[in-house]
């Protein structure tokens, strides 16, 4: 049985907020019986894109993570709606806005906060994947055509396509205080960007009693005698390692020339992530 199922890539996301608008111009002041009532121009977010910044100055990233509703298999607000809350069997999710009338409940069911209150309306609302579209003959929903970057996609086919693609791309669902509650059909790639923390850093020279950036210097980074990752610092000296656990101890940084140790240092990935500069004696 064919299924849909979001898949985003965060290191796509430039926070553009055309998934968001596009959302908005379909759904605001539009009503789609089956579907949903109109959303508010105000309020609510059925594409919520949520921020993240790593890192400390002058090395610093943001990570930007669209989330719409999960469309979860197994979702909670289904088993909390006593049928006001439908599982298509295509994998959509959808309230149905007259029995939910009322329902401000339902709110609370969603482990992921995917579900908005319309005061105007007392119903529960969130995001559709466009439905009313899907089953008009659109291929995508309106995030998904207006996303510049191709951040977000989404995918339509069996179960057994959509595993292979979540091993082959590595893909994840985003965890919240309960785990993976429900089991989300929204899958994202580079995850790491978001619920990840990096160790970051410079390393310069003394040349001609001027300080210069040092480039081709191999960075090791070591955690006992299990090699992390290795990199080579670029034109500005910098030097990045990503995916990495919070407060999970201490590391060894290890900088060679030419196969020869130049300079050992002993860090520990806290709350600060960057080392700032490291001057090779």
């Amino acid at each position: 049985m064919k299924q849909y199922a979001f898949i985003i890539d965060i290191g796509k996301c430039e926070n553009c907020n055309n998934c968001f608008l596009s959302c908005k111009d379909e759904h605001c002041g539009n009503d789609w019986p089956g579907y949903s009532r109109p959303q508010p121009l105000h309020g609510q977010r059925w594409m919520n894109i949520r921020r993240k910044e790593r890192g400390a100055f002058p090395l610093v990233d943001i990570a930007y993570l669209p989330q719409p509703c999960m469309h979860c298999d197994q979702a909670p607000c289904v088993a909390a709606g006593g049928g006001a809350v439908l599982k298509r069997e295509d994998g959509i999710v959808l309230i149905d806005p007259k029995k939910a009338k009322g329902r401000k409940d339902l709110l609370s069911s969603c482990p992921y906060g995917a579900i908005w209150w319309n005061e105007e309306e007392q119903i529960p609302q969130k995001c559709t994947l466009c439905a009313h579209l899907l089953d008009d003959g659109w291929k995508v929903p309106r995030c998904v055509q207006s996303c510049p970057t191709g951040a977000i996609t989404v995918f339509f086919g069996e179960q057994a396509e959509l595993q292979r693609r979540i091993v082959e791309e590595h893909l994840q669902t985003l965890s919240v205080a309960q785990g993976d509650v429900g089991t989300p059909r929204c899958y994202y790639k580079n995850l790491y960007r978001y619920n990840r923390y990096f160790l970051a850093g410079s390393i310069a020279e003394w040349v001609k009693g001027i300080e210069e950036c040092a480039v081709g210097v191999q960075v090791t980074l070591k955690k006992g005698e299990v090699i992390v990752g290795e990199q080579i610092s670029d034109d500005f000296g910098d030097f990045k390692f990503d995916d990495l656990a919070e407060n999970s101890g201490d590391y060894q940084l290890v900088m060679s020339v030419a196969g020869n140790d130049v300079k050992k240092l002993k860090v520990s990935l806290s709350d600060e992530y960057s080392v700032g500069t490291i001057i090779l004696e």
